[in-house]
This record gives C-alpha cells, structure tokens and sequence, in this order.
C-alpha cells in the first residue's frame, strides 16, 4: 500500500480505526490531550502528515514507530507537534491585558511590598508561538518607570510545542501575528527585517522559553512561586480529568496573592473549588479560593 493509499484509507467512513484509537490513547497518556470522536478526523490529519514525511504506508506501521522504534520519543514529539498548532497574536484579549496592568499588578506589588521581596514572577502557560510572553514584557517594561519602577520582572513561558517554541525564541513575526500592535509599540519594542519584525532583544531578556508537558508531574512540582499565570485558551484540549490535575497544579504554583488568567471562555465551573472567580473591569480571573472565604478578595 502507498502513502496515498494510506491517506486515502483515512478518509472512508465508519468506526474508528482500532490502531487510531491506540494512537489517541498515547497521546491522552502522553500529554493528557484527548480526542473525541467527533475531532478523529483531525487526529487521522495529523497522522497522516507523519507518515507522509516517514514514507510508513500503513497506521499500524506508524503505530510502531511511535512504540516500538528507538526513535520513537522523538515521533511522538513529531506528531505532538503537529496536533498542538496554535494560533495567537500580539494583545490578544485586550480586555484582560488591560485588567491585569491597571488592577492586577497594583495588588500583586501591594501584597509583595518590596522589591526585596523578590522579582514579579509569571508564566505564561501554552505560550505557543511567543505572541503572549512577549505582550506581557511589553506591559511591564511600560510600566517599569511607573508602578514598577525598582521592581524586577521575569517571565517563563513554556509549550508542549518543540516547533512554536523554536518560533517564539527567534522572536520574528508577520502581519497576521501583528496587526493588533500600535504604531508606537512597533517603533519602540520591534526591529524591522524584511516586511516581518522582530522582538527587541531587551524585550526577550527577561523571558525564558522552555518545553513543558502540562501532564508531567516530575516538571509540575517543580514549578512554584508564581505571582500570575497565564494559561489561555490551552485548556480547551484536555479532558476534565486532565483539567482538574493542571489546575491543581497550578493552584500549588501561585503564591497566595496570585492570579489566574484563563480564555476569555473558558471556566473552572465544575473543574475546581480551589479557586475563585474576581470579576475585574472588562474581564475576570481566577485566585486562590481561599482568600474569597477570607474576605481577603474585593469581588
């Protein structure tokens, strides 16, 4: 059978293909994403782009080099890769970044008092191609001869995405990506190359960008003391299992006076009671429950 056959094959209807549904069952495994049956067709596109670049003409084939290969970590990055393609811009969501720089920061800095406290930590959970990590230190680089003026600043940000990641750290983008920004923020935080920009360096020095498996329990626990995590529209690709073992998580990463920030629609109705919702102007976030049952949190 040829490749084209193959994809072919992927395209006939009726009952999932058995060894699909093995391969779904890896990745929810792998990365606690999972695939109903309603989005297999997407997940036999995906597939079918790796076997196409590994010439495997058959999904039991492929099964084994994600299984049974020495190389097959290295395959299941492949095909992670190929089904986490997100898709964001500079000042998504201007609503939230505006509520997170005019009332967020200000009881953050608030709570920590000093800058000898230690430097304003954020994580910018799924930071995909960079768009959002890099939004973020233009906020606060704004606002560091204002509200943050002697206060240092740093950003992680972290993708399951080897490919975006390797976008996000060159720092170069397109109209698309673009086409919220300013006038102003162009000419003050990007470098013209060719018709696309590119990041300031000063912007990326404080970010730094690393692979995460949000299903990695060795990685998550070490991920702590964070005043504001940003995880946006990540979530939507997990089951509620799975959203239920990342916000724990995220729960014991924030330090008590931190915030949340999910998608505009996402919720953690249902998910968590170890938060709380704060509504602020324009928008909502998350903090941690316990300080709404102190009335230690202005709604």
């Amino acid at each position: 059978m040829t490749v084209a056959a193959a994809e072919s094959a992927f395209a006939v209807e009726g009952p999932p293909h058995p060894e699909l549904i093995l391969v779904r069952d890896l990745i929810y495994q792998t990365a606690g994403i999972f695939h109903p049956d309603a989005k297999l067709a997407l997940l036999r596109e995906r597939c079918g782009r790796r076997m196409k670049e590994l010439k495997v003409a058959s999904l039991s084939q492929y099964l084994k080099h994600l299984t049974a290969t020495p190389t097959c970590h290295a395959e299941l990055v492949s095909l992670l890769d190929e089904i986490t393609i997100g898709e964001t811009c500079f000042f998504r969501s201007p609503s939230q970044l505006a509520a997170f720089r005019q009332v967020v920061l200000g009881k953050i800095l608030g709570a920590k008092r000093e800058p000898s406290a230690g430097p304003l930590r954020i994580w910018s959970a799924g930071c995909s191609t960079g768009e959002e990590p890099y939004t973020v230190s233009i906020i606060l680089h704004e606002e560091s001869k204002n509200i943050l003026n002697g206060w240092n600043f740093e950003i992680l940000a972290t993708d399951l995405n080897g490919r975006s990641l390797e976008k996000a750290r060159k720092g170069i983008y397109g109209s698309y990506s673009t086409r919220y920004l300013s006038d102003y923020h162009k000419r003050k935080y990007f470098m013209r190359v060719g018709e696309d920009l590119q990041v300031q360096p000063f912007v990326r020095s404080c970010i730094k960008f690393a692979r995460l498996n949000l299903s990695d329990e060795r990685r998550l626990v070490l991920m702590k003391d964070f005043d504001v995590i940003f995880c946006r529209n990540v979530l939507i690709y997990f089951d509620l299992a799975s959203k239920r073992h990342v916000i724990e998580h995220f729960f014991k990463s924030l330090l008590p006076h931190g915030y949340l920030f999910l998608g505009r629609s996402e919720s953690l109705f249902g998910v968590s009671n170890d938060f709380g919702l704060v509504h602020l102007p324009g928008a909502t976030a998350y903090v941690r429950a316990d300080r709404c049952r102190a009335g230690k949190q202005e709604p």
